[in-house]
């Protein structure tokens, strides 16, 4: 009897520690909708749990030195909270820098030579375990399932949101789960702090304007799987979307990136016109076969036509995107922006987001905020 009440203790022991164990790697179901809990806790000696952008409870070292990022935003974001020094390896796609990704061209030096872990999103377990990170930082945009990674790895798998336009709760929430993740909550609270005085200020001086009185936007050469010209244009593009701009796009009922036929263009006639200088060849190109068409749209024969810095490149460049609408916001609302410059202000976003002014480089190479006269 003494034998079956010992056994039947062990039983329920064992019970109760496997029931804890399990709860402890729940998904917690307290959290915002919106905003999930980046928050830690104890867990094995010298380790932490943090809960990622996908609700999974992750054990991590304490400190975090080593790391891999894969797919949209996770190495972009990296770098805006200035951690760009921690990474061990990179997708091939990052091995160049590049004007398009500023943060590329920025970090250049430091990631020309570092391994490749893998390609667009599409990680190989391989090079990570080679590479011996403490963590992989994985985009929610990424083809690789995020447990399965952490299996065949045996590496722990963070998981951020990553974003594909401006200010989205998406970017917020990529930025507070690095900052726990790296030990920066500083950082992330400073961005944080200076993201949300961009948005309130792009949308402070343009609330008063009726809508009567903005003028209708076009926006064309917008990059999307690749160059795009005349047609290729966006809905809730990103820099007018801040700004409540009257972007015709808007009115197709399309979302995102997509090419649209020309000639409703022409029947909207937009007040104003914004060209990617991504796509500026191929609009340059159709200029030079089809220059009635252009030259029939008030904008063109207004002088009423704008260069967009490309901000496109593996997904939405947050620094590029908030400088574009400040400079479209000098163009559309002149009155509201009298007092803004757009280069420096692009340069305070970039020292901001990047610890450094690349804008100098980027007008060398040809990108800059200007009118532009099509053909030249």
């Amino acid at each position: 009897m003494k034998l079956l009440k010992k056994c039947a203790a062990l039983a329920l022991a064992l019970a109760l520690g496997l029931s804890l164990a399990a709860c402890s790697n729940a998904p917690a179901s307290a959290h915002s909708a919106t905003s999930p809990a980046v928050s830690s806790a104890s867990g094995a000696a010298g380790a932490r749990l943090l809960t990622d952008g996908a609700w999974r409870q992750v054990e991590l070292p304490e400190t975090v030195e080593r790391v891999v990022c894969v797919g949209v935003g996770a190495l972009r974001y990296t770098c805006y909270m200035g951690a760009a020094d921690r990474v061990v390896g990179v997708e091939d796609y990052e091995n160049e820098p590049s004007l398009t990704r500023l943060y590329s061209y920025v970090n250049g030096e430091k990631f020309k030579d570092l391994p490749v872990i893998g390609t667009n999103g599409s990680p190989s377990a391989e090079e990570i375990i080679a590479v011996d990170p403490q963590v992989i930082v994985m985009s929610e945009y990424a083809s690789a399932d995020a447990d399965d990674l952490a299996a065949r790895t045996g590496i722990p798998v963070v998981v951020v949101p990553g974003s594909d336009t401006t200010l989205d709760e998406k970017a917020y929430e990529t930025l507070r789960v690095l900052g726990e993740l790296y030990g920066l909550e500083g950082r992330a609270e400073e961005l944080t702090s200076y993201l949300d005085g961009i948005k309130a200020d792009l949308a402070a001086r343009t609330a008063s304007v009726p809508e009567t009185k903005r003028p209708s936007v076009y926006v064309a050469g917008v990059s999307f799987k690749g160059v795009h010209g005349f047609e290729g244009t966006e809905a809730h593009y990103g820099p007018l979307e801040l700004l409540g701009a009257n972007n015709l796009a808007d009115s197709t009922g399309q979302a995102g990136a997509f090419d649209i036929d020309t000639e409703q263009v022409l029947t909207w006639d937009p007040d104003i016109i914004f060209l990617d200088f991504n796509g500026m060849d191929l609009i340059n190109q159709d200029y030079a076969a089809n220059p009635d068409f252009y030259n029939a749209l008030s904008a063109v024969k207004n002088g009423k036509v704008y260069s967009q810095i490309s901000f496109r490149s593996y997904a939405s460049n947050l620094d590029t995107a908030l400088a574009d609408a400040y400079y479209a916001g000098c163009v559309i609302y002149p009155e509201q922006f009298a007092d803004v410059d757009p280069v420096e202000k692009a340069g305070e976003i970039f020292t901001t987001l990047l610890g450094e002014n690349p804008y100098n480089d980027l007008k060398e190479a040809g990108y800059e905020f200007r009118p532009i006269v099509l053909g030249k």
